[in-house]
């Protein structure tokens, strides 16, 4: 069985010898334990041209401490990773944790790139109860580099990880070393600094400004989201909440790019990767379905008085859901393992690196890409007029759902030049994800009260009282129109003249 942690700590150098400063006047600390001494020994796996470490990802087996066993250690944020651990079983990684990083590995193989020893000198800084914020270590590093390009290396660091203190602990110690004459490590990894010669320089974007070249503005936000999207992965993997629905998002924000922003990256592959990026999504999308109905019609179930929930209706509702999203979710590992998916991936790495950028690409993104989002409102703004004078009823759901489609893509838009263009593209923004949000709970709706109907008829045929389902079906349905209101106040405050500009 694997355990899943969340890891948030910071590194340093330091020259050698260098000891540990005093640091019983932090705040928060009420004493320090140890010092411990330990030696760690650890196997680090990599692909032969390393893509996990790229990705910033580590993959180990350790020996020695507290903590011997398999870590997997996954980006989640500034400082942070979560990481998750296997016991030891040989040499052999756990198909647990191979299948985790597949998103990186694409079937190449995982293999030793680096053995490594560690002697640690290690305080542990308590609180007044004796509990424990945080561990700081000092330690001293031997790394082997294997491969055609064997190497050793040598370097000492000073380690600062929480165990139960907060971020302003974190930054109250780093006050304390940064004052001692350390300064934080380049690489955030062990391996990075055993491997640095086969690593790229770390990346220093330049900061975006309405100036900048349109392509690069676009590159970055693409870039963004591609690794959202492999940062999911593992999580979706794993059945994590939300997880599916980020995912979902991160897929629709790259295809709506793509399709928004044609005046800038334009070529033959890019409609195939939008093609695959619609299929994950609707993949996604019948797994987040799965997820969030039951939880929207158990809501409904509590709304209703005791004296009208006649039947068996939880039960039923629980036995419909439990098979709908166990098969969803056998589809969507299907898809995270299939080659379609890696092709994508591998698809969406070549864009990011070589991307097919028009010549409009040079010209300023204050000039070239407000255009994009123009047009995506007036193609929301349409939908929108033609939802209201639908037919109420089945013609009208539809609608505002493709209404929902044209205000989303408009979002995205605004979002990806908001590094560039600042406070006016991402008010644009804001004002459509509010749009957005309220025809995404109306759409939430509609698809509910189908469920909802076929519930009930199952149930009158099963020899059941159906009335309960009638009373949910009804609820959805007036709260349907109270969210068309709301939508349609929504949009109007959108539609003012100074949010087009």
């Amino acid at each position: 069985m694997s355990v899943s942690m969340s890891e948030t700590e910071a590194k340093y150098d330091a020259p050698a010898g260098a000891g540990l400063p005093d640091l019983r006047g932090v705040p928060q600390v009420a004493d320090i334990s140890g010092p411990d001494d330990l030696e760690l020994e650890a196997e680090y796996y990599d692909t032969g041209d390393l893509r996990l470490i790229r990705a910033g990802v580590t993959l180990r087996r350790r020996r020695g401490g507290d903590d011997s066993g398999w870590h997997l250690k996954l980006p989640a944020g500034r400082d942070t990773r979560r990481e998750i651990r296997r016991a030891l079983n040989g040499e052999r990684v756990p198909a647990e944790l191979a299948g985790l990083v597949r998103v990186h590995t694409r079937g190449e193989p995982l293999r030793p790139v680096v053995l490594m020893t560690t002697r640690r000198r290690r305080l542990t800084l308590l609180d007044g109860s004796g509990r424990s914020l945080a561990e700081v270590s000092a330690d001293d590093v031997s790394a082997q580099a294997l491969g055609a390009a064997a190497a050793l290396s040598r370097w000492q660091e000073v380690e600062v990880e929480l165990t139960g203190g907060d971020r302003r602990l974190l930054r109250a110690v780093d006050e304390v070393l940064r004052g001692s004459g350390l300064r934080r490590a380049a690489r955030p990894a062990k391996l990075q600094r055993a491997l640095e010669s086969r690593l790229p320089a770390a990346d220093r974007r330049p900061a975006l400004a309405p100036s900048s070249p349109a392509g690069q503005v676009v590159l970055a936000y693409l870039r963004d989201q591609a690794a959202a999207l492999k940062s999911l992965d593992p999580m979706v993997r794993r059945d994590e909440p939300d997880a599916v629905h980020q995912m979902r998002v991160a897929t629709r924000r790259l295809r709506a790019t793509l399709r928004s922003f044609g005046a800038v990256l334009r070529g033959e592959d890019i409609p195939r990767l939008a093609a695959d990026l619609k299929w994950l999504g609707a993949v996604l999308g019948e797994a987040r379905d799965a997820e969030v109905l039951p939880g929207h019609l158990r809501s409904g179930l509590r709304g209703i008085p005791p004296e009208l929930r006649i039947g068996p209706v939880g039960a039923r509702v629980q036995g419909h859901f439990a098979p709908v999203r166990a098969a969803a979710r056998t589809q969507v590992l299907a898809a995270l393992d299939s080659d379609r998916y890696f092709s994508l991936l591998d698809d969406l790495d070549t864009l990011i690196a070589a991307p097919p950028f028009t010549a409009a690409a040079a010209g300023a993104a204050a000039a070239v890409l407000p255009a994009a989002a123009r047009r995506a409102r007036r193609q929301a703004r349409r939908r929108m007029r033609r939802a209201w004078l639908a037919t109420p009823g089945q013609p009208r759901d539809a609608a505002l759902h493709q209404a929902r489609k044209a205000v989303r893509r408009a979002r995205y838009a605004g979002e990806a030049m908001a590094p560039a263009l600042g406070p006016r593209a991402r008010r644009f923004a804001r004002r459509m994800k509010r749009v957005q949000s309220v025809l995404g709970e109306h759409q939430d709706g509609v698809i509910a009260r189908e469920v909802t109907r076929k519930l009930g008829i199952t149930a009158h045929l099963a020899g059941e009282n159906a009335f309960s389902y009638g009373v949910l079906y009804e609820r959805d349905a007036c709260r349907a129109g109270a969210l068309q209101e709301r939508a349609g106040r929504a949009w109007a405050r959108a539609a003012r003249p100074r949010w087009r500009r």
